[in-house]
């Protein structure tokens, strides 16, 4: 009767231990999804933080238009000054204050747009100017159940989701992939949805291309809050019935 007994325990904890495909595999089904959106590149808004970096063949005439600040580091017990590029804060109407232009409205535009717009506004001044953009404080946080959660600086102009949980450590088999919340904050509201990842219809979805400081949320699955519990999962009950029956054969003995 123990034999027995134990046997149906490991079974049940073998059971248990079993995972269907259906709950972990990403985007099944992709080959039915006949069209793709590209990725969405960032819109600049109100408390963005820009720098904007102008170069062109005669580099002098570019020089009015590149303001620096000198920030200083330690080298070998030593002081040393480093020049960098002075960063724009986006005001609340959307614009910054640039050199010799003045009030320039940049908010809605993308890292490309905004190039070209300052590249136009700037041809009265510099011959064929090259006018480079980009957003310092692209962030994101992934946090729940994932192997790494944090917040994490972007360096490109637009990140998926599908990255953003790479650069997280992927979901472990805990996590539920089935309902993966994104949050964001669009005009002093904040929205939210809740995306499938084993289903390739996300991938059409506003919400799969990240934002500024958008949060995402990986909820542990059952299993997982089951573990969280009194008593937990199978894996919990076949440890104490070993040991249930491991006191028996001693006593029997």
């Amino acid at each position: 009767m123990i034999r027995r007994l134990f046997f149906s325990i490991c079974l049940l904890g073998i059971l248990s231990s079993c995972v269907s495909k259906k709950n972990i595999s990403y985007f099944q089904g992709l080959n039915q999804v006949h069209e793709l959106h590209p990725d969405n590149n960032l819109e600049i808004q109100p408390d963005d933080v820009l720098t904007i970096r102008v170069s062109a063949p005669e580099q002098e005439a570019a020089l009015p238009f590149n303001l620096t600040k000198s920030v200083g580091s330690m080298a070998g017990g030593a002081s040393v000054a480093n020049v960098e590029l002075e960063t724009y804060l986006v005001a609340n109407d959307g614009t910054i204050q640039f050199p010799v232009l003045g009030k320039v409205v940049v908010e809605g535009y993308t890292n490309q747009e905004l190039s070209l717009k300052m590249k136009e506004l700037l041809e009265v001044y510099v011959q064929d100017p090259i006018v480079n953009v980009r957003i310092l404080n692209f962030q994101i946080s992934v946090l729940g159940e994932v192997r790494s959660p944090g917040t994490f600086s972007i360096q490109d102009d637009h990140i998926s989701l599908s990255k953003a949980l790479g650069l997280a450590g992927d979901i472990p088999l805990s996590g539920d992939r089935t309902n993966v919340l994104v949050m964001r904050q669009d005009n002093n509201k904040i929205v939210h949805e809740y995306l499938d990842l084993t289903n390739p219809e996300i991938l059409e979805s506003p919400f799969y291309n990240l934002q500024q400081n958008d949060v995402v949320y990986i909820d542990p699955n059952g299993p997982k809050r089951q573990t969280a519990g009194y008593l937990g999962t199978a894996s919990t009950y076949l440890s104490i019935f070993s040991v249930i029956i491991s006191l028996v054969i001693l006593l029997t003995n």
